[in-house]
């Protein structure tokens, strides 16, 4: 099929184009749409066939949720059991946002769309164009992010066209996404809430809402076994087509570290690559160096892993190390996508 690129501007929204995505979803077709996060490949969340082909488009396992996008609280109750006071809580706090709750679901939300789980993932973008769409699209879209499974995810509209063009209908471009990191994720069916996966909304952030809160296990490390019960948790995400290590320790060792790993690769004619910051890069010996920011602006750092990791693949970048990013709230986020994207390939000096 012919995909079109329409460009979306979300302080002047064209209505019409707006009215035509939602159709599309209407009519079971696929949509990319911007969300503030990362760009997402939307279906209708109460169609199964829809949800099949959400699946098939990326090549990503069924057994992966997917996330339901809701334009308002009004939509919640009809696609889960009951709304704990927990979730009214969140939701008032950080809705709309980017924060996903792990609920409950109604018979509504048909298994295709929560990878066979009882559970389901919601979430209320606060990107206008996001919420103008769902509501187009008759208040229920079932959206990942809008890449071929195990790629970075898309932050831009072009990214999203390299990886899904004549595999859906349209791709609503709404320019470069705000925040760059996929949604938090909390799972509120359990009696202590449970990070699923970090994000901008920090645990810290959290803390203050509900009180108590628990990370998962698999956070940091290699995934379980299990079936995921949240985007993200079990299969290896994020990842460029080069070999990425993250390494980890003092800076003047890290440094040194990967100046041997770098000299090594090119020895055995591969294409480096690195990701540093502002205050290290130019001690990097990589074909491609690559600054995310500065080490103290972590939302600056989020912002720009993906585009990175993108443009490795863009330059043929056969050999990536990465400094790691260790710390609190969203440097929480940025460490679990690297590891993700490294397959927890991570080396200590």
């Amino acid at each position: 099929m012919d995909t079109k690129v329409i460009r979306v501007d979300e302080q002047h929204m064209d209505e019409a184009v707006i009215r035509e995505a939602g159709e599309i979803i209407k009519a079971g077709g696929l949509v990319a749409f911007p969300t503030e996060t990362v760009y997402g490949l939307g279906g209708d969340a109460l169609n199964p066939t829809s949800s099949k082909k959400i699946y098939e488009a990326k090549g990503r396992p069924s057994d992966n949720p997917l996330i339901v996008h809701i334009a308002d609280m009004e939509a919640l109750p009809a696609i889960v059991k009951e709304v704990p006071e927990a979730a009214k809580k969140l939701a008032a706090a950080f809705w709309p946002g980017p924060l996903t709750m792990i609920l409950e679901k109604s018979a509504a939300v048909p298994g295709e769309t929560t990878g066979g789980l009882d559970t389901v993932a919601v979430r209320m973008p606060s990107d206008r164009v996001a919420r103008a769409f769902i509501k187009a699209s008759g208040g229920y879209v079932a959206a990942p992010s809008a890449n071929r499974s195990g790629r970075p995810s898309p932050t831009r509209a072009a990214y999203v066209e390299q990886d899904l063009a004549g595999r859906i209908e349209l791709i609503l471009d709404g320019g470069d996404a705000s925040l760059g990191l996929e949604s938090t994720i909390v799972d509120l069916t359990v009696e202590t809430p449970v990070i699923l996966r970090p994000g901008f909304v920090t645990e810290e952030m959290l803390r203050e809402a509900l009180g108590a809160v628990e990370e998962d296990a698999t956070l940091y490390r290699d995934d379980s076994g299990q079936a995921p019960k949240a985007p993200g948790m079990k299969y290896r995400h994020y990842a460029p087509n080069g070999e990425l290590t993250v390494v980890r320790g003092a800076e003047r060792a890290v440094a040194a570290y990967i100046n041997e790993r770098l000299d090594e690769g090119r020895l055995e004619n591969k294409k480096t690559g690195v990701i540093a910051t502002d205050e290290t890069l130019e001690g990097y010996r990589a074909d491609v160096p690559r600054s995310v920011g500065k080490r103290t602006d972590v939302s600056a750092v989020a912002k720009g892993l993906y585009r990175i990791l993108r443009e490795f693949d863009d330059e043929g970048v056969e050999l990536i190390y990465s400094e790691s990013f260790d710390g609190a709230g969203v440097s929480q986020a940025v460490m679990n996508r690297l590891l993700k994207a490294a397959g927890h390939k991570i080396t200590d000096v």
